[in-house]
C-alpha cells in the first residue's frame, strides 16, 4: 500500500497540501453531519485538481492552485488535447476527471438555496455526491501518479481519512472518548469509526483504558467480531470496523 506520508510526494507542496487539506475537510464535515454548502465545499478541491492535471499535461506545475476563469470551458479544453499513449493515466487526466470536476464544482457552488420538499435533507444528498466524487478523484490521482492498482489507491485514501468526531479528544498519541458513561464496546467502535483503517488491539486497549489486552480481547473485541460489528484479525492482533459497525456508530451520532 502507498505510504500515506508519501502520497503525491512528487507534486509541489503548494498543490499537494491544499489538495489533501481540502479533501480531509470535506470528509470530516460529512462524518460530523455538517452538510451545509458552506461547510462541505468541493470548489477548492476542484481548483487544486484542475491545477494538477493542467500542469501535468503542459509539463509545468504551478506553485499554487490557480482558479480558471471558467471551470467548464477549462475542463472541456483539456478534452481537446491530443491523446498521449505514453502519458500515465492519459484518458483519466484529459477526459474522466475533467468531466467530473464541473459537476462537483456546480453542486457546492450553486445549490445552497432553492431546495424544496422531500423527506430526505437535500443537503445530505449533495454532500454524499461530493464525498463520492472527491474520494474517487483523489484515488484516481494516487493510482496514476503512484502507478498502483485502484484498490491500493483507495486504501491510501482511506488511510488519509480520519473522521473527526466531537466525542473524541486527542492529545499526542492519546485518544479519549469524552462521554464517561459510554461502554468499552461503544468506545471501541467510535475509535475504529474515526480511524477507518486497521487499528492494533494494543492501541484500542490503551485508548479505552482497559485493565489488560487479554481481557479486552475476550470481553470486547471477540464479542464485537461475533456480532459482525468489527473484523478482528487474531493473527496480526488488529481490528477494523465493519459496515454494520459503521451504521451503528453513525445512527448514534445522528441522535439529538
Amino acid at each position: 500500500m502507498v505510504d500515506p506520508k508519501k502520497i503525491l510526494a512528487g507534486l509541489p507542496t503548494g498543490l499537494r497540501d491544499p489538495l489533501l487539506k481540502s479533501y480531509q475537510e470535506i470528509i470530516t464535515n460529512y462524518a460530523c453531519h455538517r452538510w451545509e454548502p458552506s461547510e462541505l465545499n468541493g470548489g477548492k478541491f476542484c481548483e487544486v485538481v484542475y491545477s494538477i492535471i493542467n500542469g501535468n499535461i503542459i509539463g509545468v506545475y504551478p506553485t499554487k492552485p490557480a482558479k480558471p476563469t471558467d471551470m467548464v470551458k477549462a475542463c472541456r479544453a483539456l478534452e481537446g488535447i491530443p491523446a498521449d499513449p505514453y502519458r500515465p493515466g492519459d484518458r483519466s487526466l484529459r477526459i474522466l476527471i475533467p468531466r467530473i470536476l464541473p459537476a462537483l464544482y456546480e453542486i457546492r457552488n450553486s445549490r445552497g438555496v432553492g431546495h424544496i420538499g422531500g423527506e430526505v435533507d437535500p443537503n445530505f444528498l449533495d454532500a454524499t455526491a461530493v464525498c463520492g466524487m472527491t474520494s474517487w478523484t483523489l484515488a484516481e490521482l494516487i493510482r496514476i501518479f503512484h502507478n498502483v492498482p485502484i484498490n491500493e489507491a483507495q486504501d491510501a485514501v482511506n488511510a488519509l481519512t480520519e473522521r473527526k468526531i466531537p466525542l473524541i479528544w486527542e492529545i499526542g498519541d492519546v485518544k479519549r472518548v469524552l462521554n464517561p458513561s459510554m461502554s468499552s464496546s461503544d468506545q471501541t467502535l467510535l475509535f475504529l469509526h474515526q480511524k477507518f483503517v486497521w487499528v492494533s488491539e494494543k492501541e484500542l486497549t490503551d485508548w479505552v483504558e482497559y485493565s489488560s489486552v487479554g481481557m479486552f480481547r475476550k470481553r470486547v473485541l471477540e464479542p464485537l467480531h461475533k456480532a459482525r460489528l468489527i473484523e478482528y484479525d487474531s493473527k496480526l492482533l488488529r481490528a477494523h470496523i465493519s459496515p454494520t459497525g459503521t451504521k451503528r456508530v453513525e445512527e448514534q451520532l445522528s441522535k439529538p
